[in-house]
């Protein structure tokens, strides 16, 4: 069998937190074998796609993607190996070679330690046969393996993987299977260990972390793992994603009480109509989402709070839109993604009939992104002439000389390199910047003091 070493990668992530978290994994694995890091996917002998299958964009903008290989000069090595990984592969296993014949590898969402196997085989055979491995019983969390992490100061760390809740429209349960937990001691001593090694930040992951423990403890222990996780020394803390369903007042009580917890919650709502929740399978009604919100803002007064919302779910009237839009108003969202409803394969909801017309759809669509937009406005210009506390991440795409970070109610702010600095010495940190201006979608302000 040949060997890994020297061979060239490339990774492209589609989709979740989740998924990004297990390209980490990946390119740990990989890197581990001896594989060499490339920027462009034409320069690699391996080139693996981590795959989302939540909203058929993300397929179609595979299958774009991975067909275009197919035409790539070939590789340093003499042979491209093409990877499928994540939630399509765990859907499609051997069938995805129906939309993209130039995979040859398909590993599912619990087997990521079996791909340099998969792919030395792959390298070995004679490219007729994809190398298939979706078996999710029996495998181990994929926090276990090694990691390349984007980030030297920011962390995913999974508690849990799989959702119980089966909401009509979502496919993640038949291709992250059910809910499983780690021990309350294994994430702490993780945590523990990102910050022994520099780590600022870290976002737990869950498809529900409100259910977190529920299958080890017999009950959810969200709370207690906030604040177990708040003794680790760890700077700041975020958390999704958040079904407001399991949402109890324990763990409100643990956010507001746990210092680390940053003032920033998602917390998808998907529609503000009572019907149309209940026809997602949501198990909340619109008057129990909104008491949610005001019990939030009673303990944590500058909670800023953002949502997901569906636009088009079957059978979704005018009035229903309007209950949207007004549930947009009445919770103060400071930021949405909104998404028009995408049938799922295998799903519930891909069943129903619908005849609104596409052109109605769509001005719901914009009408529900234009309230979005002016309420992200308002929002920012609470900020404005305040001083935040901002974790840099890097340089802007647009201008070196500008640095972008996010502050702890999660909104993006710009500024300058102070005079005598470069972006070496401000990565990473975390710089007090007063806001000069404040725009829809970020802030931008001024250096106040030495980063820390």
């Amino acid at each position: 069998m040949s060997s890994l070493v020297g061979k060239t990668y490339f990774v492209k992530t589609f989709g979740c937190q989740m998924n990004l978290h297990d390209a980490e994994r990946v390119e740990g694995l990989l890197e581990q074998n001896g594989c060499i890091n490339v920027a462009e996917p034409e320069e690699a002998d391996i080139v693996v796609f981590m795959t989302c299958c939540v909203r058929d964009n993300a397929d179609q903008r595979l299958y774009g993607q991975a067909s275009a290989m197919v035409s790539a000069p070939k590789p340093p090595c003499g042979k491209r190996v093409v990877a499928i990984g994540g939630c399509i592969a765990q859907r499609d296993g051997e069938k995805i070679r129906e939309h993209i014949p130039v995979a040859d590898v398909v590993f599912g969402t619990s087997a990521l330690a079996s791909l340099p196997e998969l792919l030395l085989e792959a390298f070995d055979d004679d490219g007729k046969k994809v190398e298939v491995d979706t078996v999710e019983e029996g495998r181990g969390f994929s926090c276990e393996l090694p990691s390349r992490r984007a980030q030297s100061f920011h962390a995913w760390v999974p508690i849990m993987t799989g959702c119980n809740n089966f909401c009509t429209y979502c496919i993640v349960p038949y291709v992250r299977g059910r809910e499983k937990s780690r021990t309350i001691e294994a994430v702490v001593a993780e945590c523990e260990k990102l910050v022994s090694d520099g780590v600022r930040e870290i976002t737990l992951l869950g498809q529900n972390v409100n259910s977190y423990g529920r299958n080890i403890y017999g009950e959810p222990r969200f709370a207690q793992l906030l604040r177990e996780v708040g003794k680790t020394g760890i700077e700041r803390v975020r958390f999704t994603s958040s079904n407001p369903h399991d949402l109890v007042n324990e763990t409100i009580q643990a956010m507001a009480e746990t210092p680390c917890v940053m003032p920033h919650l998602h917390l998808a709502v998907q529609s503000g109509s009572s019907r149309v929740l209940k026809a997602m399978n949501r198990k909340y009604t619109r008057e129990q989402y909104l008491d949610l919100v005001g019990r939030l803002r009673s303990a944590m007064p500058g909670l800023a709070l953002s949502t997901d919302i569906i636009v088009g779910f079957p059978g979704e009237t005018q009035r229903d839109f309007e209950d949207t839009l007004s549930m947009v108003k009445e919770a103060a969202f400071s930021s949405a993604y909104t998404f028009i409803y995408s049938p799922r394969p295998g799903t519930p909801a891909a069943k129903m009939v619908d005849d609104t017309p596409r052109e109605v759809i769509q001005d719901r669509f914009d009408r529900l992104a234009a309230l979005v937009a002016e309420q992200a406005h308002d929002a920012n210009q609470a900020d404005l002439g305040k001083t935040v506390s901002v974790l840099v991440e890097g340089s802007s795409k647009r201008d070196d000389a500008v640095m972008v970070g996010h502050s702890e109610k999660m909104r993006t702010v710009h500024f300058g390199l102070p005079e005598g600095l470069t972006a070496d010495d401000v990565v990473g940190k975390i710089c007090d910047v007063k806001v000069d201006e404040a725009r829809t979608w970020y802030l931008r302000g001024t250096v106040v003091g030495d980063p820390r």
